[in-house]
């Protein structure tokens, strides 16, 4: 964007704000300040009302960096972006027991998980944050610090952070009239459409944005469940958070991003920490992005604070309680002692006044024992990791353990947790060529981005291709009746699936980058958090598919050659099944206009079809009944 940000409201005209058109995307705008008496205070909320006073207080305090993680220059003005997520409501959600993993047999699932996803929709809020912390001695703190937030339910990270570039310097320079211009432009923006690349305009620019696709947004976020099935044109290839610096977040632990996805696809409980709230959040996104295509249902919290309410909870649990599936991202090393019972820790970014340098390359580690090389580091590997004083370093910060942070920011993992999958050499050394052959850092995380994310992506759809047989779908025969009700989709048992990969195998891209306990993986990823939501998209979306098949056939189908090869029983059965077609297109024909109009002209001679060659008596109960007749008389 060119120019000033202030010239958007200097020289173009403000479009109308339309409230429910910005909720498509944006549920509000906030500035919050940090005043002296009252703390952390929502001093501007835009569309007004929008928020209650707890949800006001929450974001508050989500909205600025942690004082206790700070340790930056004091001098002129520091902006950062960061984002958070919270708990809109407690409504407990309940798994539906039809679905449960020891057995998956039942029909429209669609209908169940569409109603089911329903009550908990926009359960979580995202608030994404541009925060100006402006030192001035002569104030009593020395100096002050606000935040421009955006709220919504859509985790739109490639567009709310170019967005915040623009909203939050604006309103530093013109104030609460900058969200209302920005609000009343966003309103203007058609329909959020998963998986494409959008053009939004604000003001005289465009914002070229990639939005995840639908299979990898949580029901939550307010897509429609249609939308999970639909594939846009250009659709992009991997899920939520594809814009996250993978590589340069985690540029020190390389080695360990495999044992870190096994962790995300299981579910397990994980703390990150960091220096700074943003260094956070993007270790946060960063992993939950890593097991692309798979829809990641465990709780995270990009920017934890001990403010939320869920911390009393996590700080109540007692010595061998289970801690819940969660990855908390936090930068108050306050955590270490509070939740010291969560089972997996994983530290990361640098400190502010600090650079990466060959002494950051040397103090970042792991806290695994030693026996294997665990710190790739680039441009190249060094073979110093392995002399006696580094591997006597590792085993000290595994003896050490977490609280060492508390004196020195390390990069390390400390986990108990044994990884199945074996780090690749091959993507590892191209890293290190890309980096090498580039030789500027921008450009070498964007490849390098590139290279990891194509080969989780990989991974991660090998590792759920032997689930492919229960979402296949099918369509009628040649030469059989399409109204028939379709067979159902293959019936889901967990032990019989378990049994069956075992003596089959999962492939052998799988077999030769896991150990041989690799059927252990999955059965612990069919009892995670993970798997049950998305099986049971994947299997309503099929379901929705073959339903689809089926309807197309119908309106292809030659009903009197169908009829010439019926017996009677076989005729009733088909006018039953065309009648019972015919009264759900009716239902939904004021959706999807003239498409469904003609289905339904199909669907209705094809009914008067069956009926004429109905025995008399026959057509005499059907015309009784005058809904029915109505049917048959091209009326509804």
């Amino acid at each position: 964007m060119s120019g000033s940000p202030s010239s958007l409201v200097e020289t173009e005209p403000s479009p109308t704000l339309d409230t429910q058109s910005l909720q498509r995307w944006i549920f509000a705008f906030c500035a919050v300040r940090f005043d002296l008496h009252q703390g952390q205070l929502v001093e501007e909320c835009y569309p007004p009302g929008s928020l209650t006073h707890d949800e006001e207080l929450e974001i508050a305090y989500s909205s600025f960096p942690d004082s206790v993680s700070q340790h930056q220059n004091r001098s002129g003005v520091r902006d950062c972006i960061f984002f958070f997520r919270f708990c809109m409501h407690s409504k407990s959600e309940k798994i539906d027991r039809e679905f449960s993993p020891k057995s998956l047999d039942k029909k429209n699932a669609y209908r169940r998980y569409s109603s089911n996803n329903s009550a908990s929709a926009s359960r979580y809020m995202y608030g994404y944050v541009f925060n100006r912390q402006r030192h001035d001695d002569r104030l009593k703190r020395g100096g002050e610090q606000k935040s421009v937030v955006i709220l919504s339910h859509n985790p739109y990270s490639s567009l709310f952070r170019p967005l915040l570039q623009i909203v939050g310097p604006l309103y530093f320079d013109v104030g609460k009239k900058a969200l209302e211009r920005i609000a009343s432009y966003v309103s203007t923006w058609s329909t959020p459409v998963p998986g494409k690349q959008m053009d939004l305009p604000i003001g005289n620019a465009t914002l070229k944005v990639s939005l995840p696709p639908a299979h990898s947004l949580p029901m939550e976020s307010g897509v429609s469940f249609e939308e999970t099935s639909y594939v846009a044109p250009h659709s992009i290839p991997q899920g939520l958070f594809h814009d996250s610096d993978v590589f340069g977040t985690f540029k020190g632990l390389l080695w360990q991003l495999w044992l870190l996805w096994e962790l995300i696809l299981i579910g397990e409980p994980i703390l990150i920490i960091a220096p700074t709230p943003p260094q956070c959040c993007e270790a946060v996104a960063s992993l939950v992005s890593l097991v692309s295509p798979l829809l990641c249902s465990v709780d995270f919290r990009p920017y934890f604070t001990i403010h939320d309410p869920l911390f009393a909870h996590l700080n109540s649990l007692q010595e061998g309680e289970t801690f819940p599936p969660i990855i908390l991202g936090v930068t108050n090393l306050f955590f270490l002692k509070a939740l010291h019972n969560i089972p997996h820790i994983v530290s990361v970014g640098t400190p502010p006044n600090s650079s990466r340098s060959s002494h950051s390359a040397r103090s970042s580690s792991t806290g695994k024992l030693p026996g294997r090389p665990l710190g790739l580091k680039l441009p190249q590997l060094s073979w110093e990791k392995f002399s006696p004083s580094s591997l006597l370093s590792a085993v000290k910060l595994r003896t050490d353990g977490p609280l060492c942070l508390m004196t020195e920011h390390k990069e390390a993992i400390w986990s108990t947790y044994s990884a199945i999958t074996k780090p690749d050499n091959s993507i590892l050394n191209r890293l290190i060529d890309a980096g090498m052959s580039l030789g500027a850092g921008e450009s070498m995380s964007v490849v390098n981005n590139e290279m990891l994310r194509r080969h989780f992506l990989e991974l991660t759809t090998n590792f759920l291709a032997p689930f492919g047989p229960y979402f296949r779908t099918t369509t009628p025969l040649e030469g059989s009746s399409p109204y028939l009700d379709p067979s159902s989709l293959p019936r889901f048992n967990a032990d019989e699936f378990l049994a069956s990969l075992s003596a089959r195998s999962p492939g052998k891209f799988l077999l030769k980058r896991m150990t041989s306990n690799w059927l252990d993986l999955y059965r612990r990823f069919l009892k995670g958090p993970n798997f049950m939501p998305w099986f049971q998209r994947r299997r309503a979306v099929a379901e929705q598919e073959q339903d689809r098949l089926w309807r197309l056939a119908r309106t292809k189908s030659d009903i009197q050659q169908l009829i010439s090869k019926m017996t009677e029983l076989e005729i009733l059965d088909s006018f039953d099944a065309i009648e019972r077609d015919l009264l759900r297109e009716v239902r939904q024909s004021g959706r999807d206009g003239d498409n469904l109009t003609a289905s339904c002209q199909k669907l209705r001679a094809d009914l008067q079809a069956v009926f004429n060659v109905l025995s008399k008596d026959k057509q005499q109960i059907i015309l009784s009944n005058p809904q029915r007749a109505s049917l048959l008389q091209g009326s509804s």
